[in-house]
């Protein structure tokens, strides 16, 4: 904790904040609903406080002085921040909330059509989600927790393992029609890949006694472009099988050679280990494991 002598009163930045963007000590008394001479009592508190010159009297106006502006704008995000924050207690008075990092496929193909169980059963929890397609440092980030794909290598985390992962090699029927008579034919046609994950279609051929090779192919930053990709005729794509289910049902996608093959890593919720666990998390990281449990123990 900073000492109390760093720590002006909210009063008197909150009356800095609205001189600098109204310009006269009268307005920003109108606008806070407080007296010309109260709010100049603030400020000049805040100087004595600060010891440090913020004003200078410009005509019948008040000017910051060049330190006092780069003061005021870290101010105005602190001010911003705790109204954030009262705003989310009071909209969820009974709970917190949760900051998830998600991947973007895995979150709109596997995580939003159970989210609404969650929502459900914790009332209390807010969950708020962004995406990040790699690993971060969760310290300064705001979040609590992310979805992982991968090994278990995000260093400083523990992690719930979600489910592993499945590749399928698929195309458009107008670009294969039937599919392939062996492996390496898929090498006479475009391929699409993931640029985190150019090492993939090696695999598959090696998988499919065809090793040795690293096939090139045009290159895409999310899934979920890929599938399009291939859906309109780009390429042979490798798809996880969990994203794609209604393009297969519905023909707009056809296996062009085997089934789908083990894909390297695996989907993990993956959180700090080196701070208390909060409860939102802990509800979240708990329910997760009862939906994993269930999907890979389906009732009889």
């Amino acid at each position: 904790m900073l000492p109390r002598r760093h720590l002006p009163p909210i009063p008197a930045l909150m009356a800095l904040e609205a001189v600098d963007r109204l310009g006269t000590a009268s307005a920003a008394a109108e606008e806070l609903s407080l007296t010309q001479g109260a709010i100049s009592r603030a400020l000049q508190g805040l100087e004595a406080q600060l010891g440090v010159r913020l004003l200078i009297r410009e005509r019948q106006r008040l000017a910051l002085t060049p330190a006092a502006r780069d003061y005021v704008a870290e101010v105005r995000r602190a001010l911003h921040t705790l109204a954030s924050a009262s705003l989310t207690l009071r909209a969820n008075p009974t709970g917190g909330s949760l900051n998830l990092a998600i991947l973007p496929a895995f979150g709109m193909h596997w995580l939003a059509p159970r989210l609404p169980r969650f929502t459900e059963a914790h009332p209390e929890v807010t969950l708020n989600l962004a995406t990040r397609l790699r690993p971060f440092d969760f310290a300064g980030s705001g979040f609590d927790a992310a979805i992982h794909y991968g090994r278990q290598d995000w260093p400083g985390t523990a992690s719930l393992k979600l489910m592993d992962e499945a590749l399928i090699a698929v195309a458009a029927p107008s670009l294969v029609p039937q599919p392939l008579a062996k492996a390496q034919d898929i090498l006479r046609h475009p391929l699409l890949q993931m640029e985190s994950r150019t090492g993939d279609w090696g695999r598959w051929l090696s998988h499919h006694g065809a090793g040795g090779q690293r096939p090139a192919g045009m290159l895409f930053d999310q899934f979920a472009t890929m599938a399009q990709g291939a859906v309109h005729g780009l390429g042979i794509a490798l798809l996880p099988t969990f994203l794609i289910p209604r393009e297969l049902a519905e023909g707009r996608l056809i296996p062009v050679f085997g089934g789908a093959v083990p894909a390297l890593g695996s989907y993990s919720l993956v959180w700090p280990n080196d701070q208390p666990e909060r409860g939102p998390l802990t509800s979240f990281r708990l329910w997760l494991a009862k939906e994993v449990h269930s999907q890979t123990n389906p009732p009889e």
